[in-house]
């Protein structure tokens, strides 16, 4: 690669000459101006204001306009001659965590190239001590007519250099943020919190730029003749009034299906636990009254026992037999109250025999201790 810029680190008293080169590469594509009518380019001559004619590049230096509108010359030279260290030298002035810079200052990087085998040791010993402090070195230089901070970090094996903006080119985010005060729900930062994990991580070297190869894929078609023009499809315009969570949980869904997950969290779809109804009351019997029984329905609830069992039977043979079944019932309460008093009587019969068979068996030992 070819170097832009020829100069040495200074790191304390130590000196490292390197070599400056670009570490980014435009890859946009350039147009040219053309007259519409006939397809000639349009080109921008540099002609001298005095004489009319043109100009060659080399025949070109820089000078500085005054307020009148008179220009002081200024060459090389005098550039050179300016009691400044970092004419030609990258001064480094600190070091700091590398979280202190805000990416808001950062501007084009270059990797800083070792100048010659002497440079090789110095520049492995400021690459190594980046490496071992975790910290980024804070530098000056010039370049271009200006002097310039810089950050120099590790690349790899190779010490690149960010320039920085100065601090007073960086404007302030005045009338930027919303106006209006805007409150936002913990449900719609879940679901941003889940489009976001559901988006995950990219390898950034995976992404391409799209534009640039449907323009070169649209050039290349036109300069063979084969260029058919579609009708673009256009967005609908700005300014719709959309529902946010609907909207978040779309593209929840969209993300995980563009990624060939379920729709449901972590992959699978959500379990959903029905909710139980009120078993409806029992029915009325066809009396009037309610019915004893306590079931749920047919196999749902516990076994009835025999007691709610012979009542419902009893609430059935009334509602369908009326008064026979309730004359049926008196007799059956009145042989029930005999048949008691029956067993009342034959349990108090055998209670009395008993009764006087234990105390014979008593008193007669009581005769043999006193023969």
């Amino acid at each position: 690669m070819r170097s832009i810029w020829n100069g040495a680190i200074s790191f304390g008293l130590v000196s490292i000459p390197i070599k400056l080169v670009n570490a980014t590469e435009s890859h946009s594509i350039s147009f040219r101006q053309i007259h519409v009518t006939d397809g000639g380019r349009v080109r921008y001559r540099k002609v001298c204001e005095l004489d009319g004619e043109e100009v060659s590049s080399d025949e070109i230096g820089k000078g500085y306009e005054e307020a009148d509108g008179s220009i002081v010359p200024i060459t090389d030279e005098d550039l050179a001659q300016l009691p400044i260290a970092t004419a030609k030298t990258i001064e480094i002035v600190s070091f700091v965590p590398a979280d202190q810079i805000d990416p808001l200052q950062m501007d084009s990087a270059y990797y800083l190239a070792a100048n010659g085998a002497t440079a090789a040791k110095p520049y492995t010993l400021l690459r190594e001590a980046l490496k071992r402090s975790r910290k980024v070195a804070i530098a000056k230089f010039a370049l271009r007519g200006r002097e310039r901070l810089g950050m120099l970090r590790v690349v790899d094996d190779v010490i690149a250099m960010h320039g920085l903006l100065w601090p007073d080119e960086i404007r302030a985010p005045e009338g930027v943020a919303p106006e209006a005060s805007v409150s936002v729900r913990e449900a719609e930062l879940d679901l941003a919190d889940a489009l976001m994990a559901t988006l995950g991580e990219v390898e950034l070297s995976s992404l391409r730029d799209e534009y640039r190869e449907a323009v070169e894929a649209m050039i290349a078609a036109k300069a063979g003749g084969a260029f058919e023009p579609s009708e673009a499809v256009v967005e609908p315009a700005g300014g719709q009034v959309i529902d946010l969570m609907a909207a978040l949980e779309s593209s929840v869904r969209a993300a995980r299906a563009s990624r060939g997950e379920d729709s449901g969290a972590g992959g699978t779809e959500a379990e959903v636990t029905p909710i139980r109804r009120k078993t409806a009351a029992a029915p009325k019997a066809v009396g009037g009254k309610k019915s004893t029984a306590s079931g749920t329905g047919k196999g749902g609830g516990a076994a009835k026992s025999p007691a709610r069992k012979s009542t419902s039977k009893a609430a059935a043979g009334k509602s369908a037999a009326g008064k026979t079944a309730s004359s049926t019932k008196s007799t059956a309460r009145s042989t029930a109250k005999s048949t008691a008093k029956s067993a009342s009587a034959a349990t108090a019969k055998k209670a009395a025999a008993g009764a006087r068979a234990g105390t014979a068996k008593k008193a007669a030992p009581r005769k043999r201790s006193s023969a």
